[in-house]
């Protein structure tokens, strides 16, 4: 393919070369990284060391919800760092009040724990779970094939491919994996053990699979006859970017029965913190209560920086109107790559997700990556590289668009471009 990029210089070329040998010597080399290094980013771009701009469509991994430097996030860090930047959680602070109130708002009744990240929100679900079943000996928390709950220990049992947990058995217990979206599998892998199903509204991972609404229906039907907790990880998934807070409300919209359906613990992370490292978990008001003082914890969970980034974001996407936003250019973005689909089914096999939560799977053979080792969605990430986007393989055969929920629409018209491109380079 011929290269769309100008020749490094000498002098960008050893920096680039000197900071990737900086990780090489010092990073513990757990990530699989591209052979990018990027410098800055502003609004939907990023830039590299050679000034090259990318657009970006992988946010961070579903990160940025509000884009690179957004004014506003800068300046409610300036503000929160002259007053009070952490504390601890045996005092109270009113950021991290004000903040629990509005996710409760966007839920329905219930309390909020706050920590760093979305595996650790997911650690706090589980031991809900323990303490939930703990006098009747019940502990088992079934989660989907295809699933991702996180890299700690639990959550790499927690989540169904095998890939994340080669060389870490034996298995932390009380984890098993049924089909997504079976109910029949679910009812049919109950055992007197089990506590808990926890699912991903769509799973981002395992391949921006949305879950049916008969699914969701009929989980939370299964588990109040087994009298068991439904928790849904929404690390990836919630916080607007299905295009309502949490994707179960937009897969529910408009269907019978859906306005009543709440799930009994949610986690939270990503997009919440619009990359400043924060994750929560919400829990039911019925068991809101189950982890009492001393039971769970975290030293930097909820810290009122943390919690003062949280609230702005809240008001700009609140402000902008940025879920109408979501909807209306997500909804264009879908429609284009179902457009190429339909084109180049050659090269595309299909196209699912909602709102800024898509994923564009390519077909199982094409011609043009044959001859490389490499899986199809790695190849044609890279592909997008060279042509000035940033995007997020999901598995062997997806690719993840996750952008910015203020992504304009002529942005949005400038990515369609260059993945059509893309696409018709290696067309058969």
């Amino acid at each position: 393919m011929k290269d769309i990029v100008p020749a490094l210089s000498a002098i960008v070329r050893n920096q680039s070369q000197a900071i990737q040998e900086l990780f090489q010597k010092n990073v513990v080399p757990s990530y699989g990284r591209f052979d990018i290094v990027l410098t800055r980013g502003e609004g939907a771009y990023a830039w590299d060391i050679n000034g090259k701009r990318y657009l970006d469509f992988g946010g961070g991994i579903a990160v940025c919800g509000l884009g690179h430097a957004h004014p506003a996030i800068t300046q409610a860090l300036i503000d929160q760092s002259r007053t009070l930047v952490h504390i601890s959680n045996l005092y109270y602070q009113e950021p991290q009040g004000r903040l629990a109130e509005q996710l409760v708002n966007l839920i329905g009744p219930g309390k909020i724990f706050f920590t760093n990240s979305g595996g650790e929100a997911n650690e706090g679900l589980f031991k809900l779970t323990r303490k939930f079943g703990h006098d009747e000996g019940r502990y088992e928390i079934l989660t989907a094939e295809n699933s991702f709950h996180g890299r700690t220990l639990a959550a790499i049992s927690a989540t169904g491919q095998a890939k994340v947990k080669k060389g870490f058995e034996p298995a932390v217990p009380g984890f098993r994996h049924i089909p997504f979206n079976d109910l029949a599998a679910a009812r049919a892998a109950i055992s007197p053990a089990t506590a808990a199903i926890l699912i991903e509204g769509i799973q981002g991972e395992g391949g921006v699979t949305p879950a049916t609404p008969e699914y969701l229906l009929g989980l939370r039907e299964l588990c109040d006859e087994k009298r068991m907790l439904l928790l849904m990880d929404s690390v990836q998934c919630g916080h607007f970017r299905s295009g309502k807070f949490q994707s179960f409300q937009r897969i529910l919209e408009g269907v019978p029965g859906g306005e009543k359906f709440s799930p009994d613990g949610i986690s939270m992370a990503k997009a919440l913190g619009g990359g400043f490292p924060i994750g929560a978990f919400w829990v039911r008001e019925q068991y809101a209560d189950l982890l009492s003082a001393g039971s769970h914890g975290s030293t930097y969970g909820g810290s009122p920086m943390a919690c003062a980034v949280a609230l702005k974001i809240l008001e700009v996407i609140r402000e902008e109107k940025l879920v109408e936003n979501i909807r209306e250019v997500g909804g264009y973005l879908k429609s284009e790559f179902q457009r190429l689909a339909g084109k180049y089914p050659k090269v595309i096999s299909q196209v699912r997700g909602l709102g800024l939560m898509i994923g564009i799977e390519l077909a199982e053979k094409i011609p043009a990556f044959a001859a490389s080792d490499k899986s199809h969605s790695l190849q044609f990430v890279n592909l997008l590289h060279e042509a000035g986007m940033l995007a997020i393989p999901s598995g062997t055969q997806v690719i993840r668009i996750l952008p910015a929920f203020n992504l304009r629409p002529a942005e949005a018209a400038e990515g369609v471009r260059i993945i059509e491109s893309v696409v018709a380079k290696i067309s058969p």
